[in-house]
């Protein structure tokens, strides 16, 4: 499997756009050149043959002009109303854009908490998939008017990961105001260095991330980073490149290098255990020994009692579970055959020792290797 750049996007069949708030903003609201831009260049994209789910911010922004306010309020209240009033200018715009280009459109909101649901996660992608299927570009955007801190995706960088994982997607394509990832500010920095490619997220590139924040989004350089390690672990590879620069998309597609490439890992995860380690919430942990994280992690084996040392939490049979070696290094997510109080008694024994601590014993396995997904770095 060839995993260069120019590769990538010259196999891409269906790609994830996200586009931030300081693209698509100015001082007086909506960017409409940039926006027109964008759809021009999508729109080509799909007559090439190429499948695209845009993820767009600017709902909040748009708002904030609209109303008259400064900044974003800090009430949750307020910044739903704030998104409600310029989502609607939002799509507007958008809609108008591709309709120059005879191109449908369609909106759709999300919330984490309806990711997290199985259920919701297929008949989302099922829904997604009919639009592509009938040519109408998806425009999605997380549901500020009813996410609360609970449910909220916490910025449309993790959004667009988890929509990218979702469709399968090829490579997601994170659309900024400034040209990728820098080793400084590069607003503020001149000697600022563009890394024009990662190979692995280390500690390095996420102190570079942190030190570059966002200006009308909510996410910045670190938040960016978080989806490309999402995006990476399950084989999809991720670029961040300046949205402003003229037909960015379509240069990218044509070879041309721009941005910061972040390399995926060489086999792609499973749908199903992209949705378990990177979709649901987990919703406690259980701490494994070196042989159970050997055997995990390099013999695809299941996480059986005698490898588990403690618990955390309080869960259910069937709960997402986060499991970890040392310190809070998460090494995966999987799901528990187990609630958290049985795995407690159970811990340390042999899996033929299971009945006779429980008096039952549906599965030798605590968590199946089926349902377990590693989002550890190599």
């Amino acid at each position: 499997m060839n995993l260069s750049r120019k590769n990538c996007f010259k196999t891409a069949k269906r790609v994830v756009v996200k586009v931030g708030s300081g693209v698509l903003t100015k001082d007086d609201g909506l960017n409409l050149r940039t926006i027109r831009s964008i759809s021009r260049q999508i729109c080509h994209l799909i007559e090439g043959g190429v499948e695209v789910v845009l993820v767009s911010s600017g709902a909040m922004a748009s708002g904030l002009v609209k109303i008259g306010l400064t900044k974003r309020p800090d009430e949750i209240p307020k910044r739903q109303a704030v998104a409600a009033v310029g989502q609607a200018g939002l799509i507007m715009e958008y809609e108008k854009a591709f309709a120059r280009y005879k191109q449908k459109v369609a909106q759709i909101l999300l919330t984490s908490d309806g990711l997290s649901n199985r259920k919701r996660y297929l008949n989302a992608r099922n829904t997604l998939y009919t639009l592509i299927a009938w040519g109408v570009v998806p425009i999605v955007n997380e549901n500020d008017t009813v996410s609360v801190e609970e449910i909220k995706f916490g910025d449309n960088d993790n959004l667009a990961a988890m929509i990218t994982l979702l469709m399968d997607a090829d490579i997601l394509i994170n659309l900024t105001d400034i040209n990728g990832l820098f080793t400084k500010d590069p607003r503020k920095n001149p000697d600022a260095q563009l890394i024009p490619v990662v190979g692995t997220i280390e500690k390095r590139i996420e102190k570079f991330a942190s030190d570059i924040p966002g200006a009308l989004g909510t996410g910045g350089m670190s938040s960016k980073i978080a989806a490309a390690r999402k995006v990476t672990a399950a084989g999809i590879p991720m670029i961040i490149a300046r949205g402003g620069k003229p037909n960015i998309l379509l240069k990218l597609f044509s070879g041309e290098e721009h941005g910061t490439f972040f390399i995926p890992k060489k086999e792609r995860l499973a749908s199903r255990k992209c949705w378990i380690g990177f979709t649901v919430k987990p919703k406690g942990v259980v701490r494994i020994d070196a042989g159970a994280a050997s055997a995990i992690l390099n013999k695809g084996r299941s996480l059986l009692p005698s490898g588990i040392v403690d618990v955390e939490g309080d869960f259910r049979v069937g709960a997402p579970v986060e499991f970890k070696k040392d310190a809070d290094k998460v090494l995966g997510i999987g799901l528990v055959n187990y609630g958290a109080a049985d795995i407690r008694k159970i811990m340390g024994i042999k899996s033929d020792q299971i009945k006779a601590r429980l008096g039952f014993k549906p599965y030798d396995e605590v968590i199946h290797r089926d349902n377990l997904a590693i989002t550890v770095e190599d």
